[in-house]
């Protein structure tokens, strides 16, 4: 395999990316930008080495433990559930919730053999234990991830921890009548 060839195929494994974009990209970059290339292979390098998940939390980290965890002035009695590093760094940017996290790295799927060992469901409850009062469960709306969150939710009633459910419903700034009617009825449902 020619090194273009190896190129092209490494950037077909990022999400969302079929061969012609990665042709397009690798062709760029080799034509226009190499000096943008040299600076993404030394930053994939440096990501690959330094960056590991954090201890207590599993976010991505280049220390034991990530800021977020090593913050004491975040409020210890909330503990929000999350699928992925993604999910957290989007809730951390709304700058509204000042707990820590769980990071699952993934989501219950039987099909695709994923259970709850594969996601961390005893480190979960272990972590539960230390002073939480609210676990605040903030799986995905997939089927998937609804199966999640119905599974912690009584593991975590089973050990008399309350958990709560990110809440669903109509977007801000949009009009009714665009929106799909899974979600009006959730929002119907969930109202207050």
């Amino acid at each position: 395999m020619s090194s273009l060839d190896a190129l092209i195929d490494a950037l077909k494994r990022l999400p969302g990316v079929g061969q012609k974009s990665a042709q397009r990209m690798a062709f760029h970059l080799l034509q226009h930008d190499r000096a943008a290339m040299q600076g993404l292979a030394q930053a994939l390098r440096a990501a690959g080495e330094d960056i590991k998940h954090c201890q207590r939390c599993h976010t991505f980290s280049e220390t034991e433990l990530c800021a977020v965890c090593a913050d004491p002035d975040r409020d210890a009695r909330l503990l929000c559930v999350v699928e992925s590093p993604a999910d957290q760094a989007a809730l951390e940017r709304t700058a509204s919730y000042r707990g820590y996290y769980f990071v699952l790295l993934g989501r219950l799927s039987p099909l695709d053999g994923i259970g709850t060992r594969d996601i961390g469901v005893a480190q979960l409850l272990d972590r539960a234990k230390e002073g939480v009062e609210e676990v605040i469960l903030a799986t995905s709306f997939t089927a998937e991830g609804e199966a999640t969150a119905h599974v912690l939710a009584e593991a975590l009633r089973a050990r008399g921890i309350r958990s709560t459910r990110l809440a669903r419903g109509v977007p801000v700034g949009s009009e009714l009548e665009y929106v799909d009617l899974s979600t009006i009825a959730h929002a119907l449902v969930d109202r207050r």
